[in-house]
């Protein structure tokens, strides 16, 4: 792919470290973020938020991870009127899981005001719950392209009131043949606006994009950095045909929790699946012809660790940031050396440690310099050999999730799902995982060796004061 010259790099570094209460942010609103633990600026919030506050148009270029919902919720929100019952800000996203990941952020850092009203607007779901939670009005919409254009076209949803674009990711976007769907969404929103784009990478339809939809946008680039101590990078060379089988002998000799392995293709994510289950490996793969209900049950599996591996290419695994990740696997190397760097940039997060594993064939050999190059530094080198007399145990997650039918809808709450294992039916908090409620249904992890139990004692007692409908999640 063409590149257009890229923004020229902002001297981030110095900007770190800085409190929110040098910017002109309400008390409220600063007094919410102490509350949300929201200590200094990440480089990304103190390199743009000057920028975004004064009112000017910005394109950032900032990884899945960096802070930047933040960086554009904060000015989105202080251009908002509470008492104004209309679409005053727009955030476009790829995909359904970032726009919930926006939506749940975005909700977090409202509670400064009363009554912010905060929609998500994704495929995968009935229209009309969406048309009538928009005829009770909405101040932010939060949504992916396709679904925003079906609301514009029927009509149930006005931008008249618009003051704020915000399009995240938009290299995905892109990458997902959304230009035209995002032309026709920006075509329908006020010329008067302030417009954010925010990009992990700088492919040439960016350049289009700022040149049609924004005025006098202010660049900011960070480039992605990853400390060499905290992601270890290995490469190892093996022939094209034996990568899948690799995969498997990697994953029993370094014997990650979770890892996140990536292929180009969706054939190749369906067929590392069929290898790694031959293992007896944990696996689970994303991808775009799943149904909403079933993305969402894989990425709660993988998030809470009872999955040991999740197979995607990179638009099905775009914005997703999953924590205490020990691994990522390269099962193709990338052409574009930025996307390499991004998806090994998943691990290491935070204080942990991660490994960053690729196989490559000979023929992979240019791609693998490029990425030697942008990084300014050789690649690790080591055979398969060197691994192959792999621990042979299988690989088993820590966890097992529980599906327990009723959500949202039925008022459950983690608390009395939490309750309900450790009261009644006398579990320890230490041997219940995560908890996650949607409208539907409610996911909880629980130890593996407690699961089958589980199972029996939440089925024969209740959550609520409701007896419950609960199974097992597995392959």
């Amino acid at each position: 792919m063409n590149k257009t010259t890229p923004p020229a790099p902002t001297p981030a570094a110095a900007a770190t470290g800085r409190p929110f209460n040098e910017l002109p942010l309400s008390p409220a609103l600063l007094a919410n973020l102490q509350q949300l633990e929201y200590r200094t600026m990440t480089p990304i919030q103190a390199e743009s938020l000057p920028i975004t506050l004064a009112g000017n148009d910005l394109i950032a270029q900032a990884k899945t991870g960096s802070g930047k919902t933040a960086a554009f919720a904060l000015p989105l929100l202080t251009n908002l009127n509470p008492r104004r019952f209309a679409v005053q800000a727009m955030v476009l996203c790829p995909t359904r899981e970032l726009a919930d990941q926006v939506t749940q952020e975005l909700r977090r850092l409202a509670r400064f005001a009363d009554n912010i009203k905060i929609l998500s607007l994704v495929g995968g779901s009935t229209m009309r719950p969406q048309r009538d939670s928009l005829e009770h009005g909405a101040h932010i919409v939060v949504g992916t392209p396709g679904r925003i254009m079906d609301h514009l076209e029927r009509g149930s949803l006005k931008l008249d009131a618009l003051n704020t674009l915000v399009l995240d990711e938009a290299d995905r976007m892109l990458d997902m043949g959304f230009y035209d769907d995002i032309a026709f969404v920006v075509k329908h929103c006020p010329a008067q606006r302030q417009t954010m784009l925010f990009s992990a990478t700088y492919p040439e339809g960016i350049a289009r994009l700022a040149q049609k939809f924004m005025r006098k946008p202010q660049e900011v680039k960070l480039p992605e950095q990853h400390e060499g101590s905290k992601i270890r990078q290995r490469f190892y060379e093996v022939k094209h045909e034996e990568r899948l089988q690799a995969v498997a002998t990697l994953l029993k000799h370094y014997r990650p929790v979770s890892t996140l392995a990536f292929c180009n293709t969706k054939q190749q994510c369906r067929d590392l699946l069929d290898v790694l289950h031959a293992e007896g490996i944990h696996a689970l793969t994303l991808n775009g012809d799943m149904e909403q209900r079933e993305r969402d049950q894989v990425l709660i599996q993988f998030a809470n660790r009872s999955c040991s591996v999740l197979v995607a290419t990179d638009v099905a695994a775009r914005g997703l940031d999953i924590a205490q990740l020990e691994a990522v696997i390269n099962v193709d190397v990338t052409p574009d050396p930025e996307i390499h760097i991004h998806r090994i940039g998943r691990t290491g997060r935070a204080d942990a440690e991660g490994w960053a594993l690729s196989l490559a064939s000979p023929a992979d050999m240019h791609r693998i310099s490029n990425i030697a190059k942008m990084v300014g530094s050789e690649p690790e080198w080591h055979t398969l050999e060197s691994v192959k007399r792999a621990n042979d145990k299988p690989l088993i997650p820590p966890m097992v999730t529980l599906q327990i039918l009723g959500g949202r809808k039925e008022k459950i709450r983690p608390g009395d799902v939490l309750g309900a294992l450790t009261g009644e039916a006398g579990f320890t908090r230490e041997q219940v995982g995560k908890i996650t409620v949607t409208d539907m249904s409610t996911y909880v992890a629980v130890a593996r060796n407690i699961a089958r139990e589980a199972v029996k004692r939440l089925s024969a007692g209740k959550v609520k004061g409701k007896t419950v409908k609960v199974r097992a999640l597995e392959d």
